[in-house]
């Protein structure tokens, strides 16, 4: 047998010996299931002495609908939605939330869509439990205002509280106007009927947990209530403050907008609730 019999023998060989391990990798590897789904997603850093753990509720891209962004041209807004590395056409929308421990208290500042609906939403207790932090451990939660993005997870899928220790303070802005029979009757059918709905729905049976908070006061140790209306009438930003830390907590702030200054998303201010709204 020649030289080139005896390597072509051996090679043979050692590819027929190799081959059950290989079809065997090939079918374990081919069988390994797609996850589907990301990683927890929380980050945590301090301000003074609080520590702040934001925490990712999921998010959403879909295509960029009429009158979304009604003060920047279409086009400027599909460009910054690009360069922040959203789906091409597409804008992405974030949704988080804010876990603020002040040492005395631990307050939740919204609840996001809560785990009645699909992935990509709906994640804030699976990644509260990746954080650590125990929905029963909540002292408070603050909620901005109340759309169902910010306040749907005050239920659990149960449909009990999903706080189950924790006071719930709301704008009082909000309140009296999702709550008043007269501002619903007012409400034109769609979106804005919508919302007084959901508001309703979501507190019931929550309503006696529920505190009304005012702007330019303190709702937890170290947090106080800023008036930022427009999107909702008592829509609420939060000024966090510990020592020589500073920290201002705005909910309707994303990736589109910081890419594009000056755009406003979702109307005008109150444009929505206008209809709704005494004369």
């Amino acid at each position: 047998m020649n030289g080139l019999d005896r390597r072509a023998l051996v090679s043979g060989a050692a590819a027929a010996m190799l081959a059950p391990w290989a079809a065997q990798t090939s079918s374990a590897w081919a069988a390994s299931p797609v996850s589907g789904k990301q990683a927890p997603g929380f980050y945590r850093f301090k301000v003074g002495d609080f520590e702040i753990t934001i925490i990712n509720e999921g998010a959403r891209s879909g295509p960029l609908r009429d009158g979304f962004v009604t003060n920047v041209g279409r086009e400027q807004v599909l460009a910054a939605a690009d360069s922040a590395y959203m789906p091409k056409g597409q804008v992405t929308v974030p949704f988080n939330a804010v876990a603020v421990n002040t040492g005395s208290k631990l307050v939740l500042i919204d609840t996001g869509y809560g785990s009645g609906v699909s992935p990509p939403v709906g994640m804030l207790t699976a990644n509260l439990a990746a954080a650590g932090i125990d929905t029963k451990d909540i002292d408070v939660v603050l909620i901005s205002h109340f759309h169902p993005d910010h306040m749907d997870g005050l239920k659990a899928s149960s449909g009990g509280p999903a706080f189950p220790r924790a006071e719930i303070k709301v704008p009082s802005l909000d309140w009296s106007f999702y709550m008043s029979d007269e501002s619903m009757s007012r409400a034109p059918e769609g979106r804005v009927r919508g919302y007084f709905e959901n508001s309703r729905k979501v507190l019931q049976g929550l309503t006696d947990r529920v505190t009304p908070y005012e702007w330019g006061k303190e709702v937890a140790p170290g947090i106080a209530a800023v008036g930022t209306p427009g999107h909702t009438p008592g829509h609420t930003s939060f000024a966090i403050s510990s020592g020589q830390g500073r920290l201002l907590v705005c909910r309707r702030k994303n990736s589109l907008r910081l890419a594009a200054p000056g755009s406003r998303s979702c109307g005008p201010p109150a444009t929505r609730h206008r209809a709704a709204m005494p004369g």
